[in-house]
């Protein structure tokens, strides 16, 4: 993003950027991220490819920009699976894609879902792994694991229940949940939690 040209907080800029992510999105949600042009999104939004420039540098930074939307406001695993204090709970960033179908072409794109994956791991990874081996058995190529399998799983589970219009994400979250639970309790160390 071009920070130093643009003011993120005028309005019109404002308006700008995010016309162009939901033009983005909706073409993603018809095309592969590679037919996708910047031309397109210029003729959808009505405006010139200097406009276009003016607020990003190419469509991977637009792509970039949108999954930072899309993994905003989100917690870990470990928060969500190992919360004590609650009797529900959530994991916001499955929960964020759910309830939020703007975003569910970033799954069924294989550019976008592996952007997602690499940029959920630039996020999250280093707290994850570090926070499991502080109070776990668990090395850090063990932990490691663990964090791609739950990424993975995260995102193979959302591509199904998109694809097959699976209505009762409540359950199979609880269903997954205690699955992740159980899994993670196995290895904590009751010395170091």
């Amino acid at each position: 993003m071009r920070n130093q040209e643009v003011k993120k907080n005028d309005r019109r800029t404002r308006y700008t950027r995010k016309a162009i992510k939901e033009a983005f999105l909706n073409e993603l949600s018809k095309k592969k991220f590679g037919k996708i042009s910047v031309t397109m999104i210029c003729q959808i939004c009505e405006i010139n490819r200097g406009t276009f420039y003016l607020h990003y540098y190419d469509l991977d930074d637009v792509l970039d920009d949108v999954l930072s939307d899309a993994l905003a406001d989100t917690s870990d695993v470990l928060d969500h699976v190992l919360c004590p204090d609650k009797m529900n709970c959530t994991y916001p960033f499955c929960e964020k894609m759910q309830s939020n179908q703007k975003y569910r072409p970033l799954f069924f794109d294989e550019i976008a879902a592996s952007r997602l994956i690499g940029k959920l791991s630039d996020l999250a990874k280093e707290d994850f792994v570090t926070r499991l081996m502080q109070n776990s058995i668990l090395t850090y190529e063990q932990a490691e694991a663990i964090f791609y399998f739950q990424i993975n799983g995260c995102l193979t589970i959302n591509q199904m229940m998109f694809k097959n219009h699976c209505t009762d994400w409540k359950k199979i979250q609880l269903t997954i949940d205690g699955f992740l639970r159980a899994g993670i309790q196995a290895f904590l160390d009751p010395d170091r939690a």
